[in-house]
């Protein structure tokens, strides 16, 4: 047997692509654009190490660190952003 029915997903899709954090809100597009940043980090490992902007990588850290108060605090809980 499969584990979900096709009526199933459809139902479950149709409620997140409606719920007060889903893909018609910024509570979804912000976060999904913050993971650009990320992103960046991570091809930025790749790079030599003279290669790395000291301050861009300072000024990601601190901007994190923000975010993820800001993140923890808003309403409705958004755990994209964590």
């Amino acid at each position: 047997p499969t584990l979900f029915t096709s009526n199933a997903m459809a139902s479950a899709l149709v409620n997140f692509f409606n719920s007060p954090t889903g893909p018609k809100t910024t509570h979804f597009w912000g976060p999904v654009a913050n993971w650009g940043f990320v992103v960046a980090a991570l091809v930025d490992m790749k790079k030599p190490v003279d290669q790395v902007s000291e301050k861009m990588t300072a000024a990601l850290a601190i901007y994190s660190l923000l975010f993820m108060r800001f993140a923890w605090k808003v309403q409705p809980r958004n755990y994209i952003l964590l």
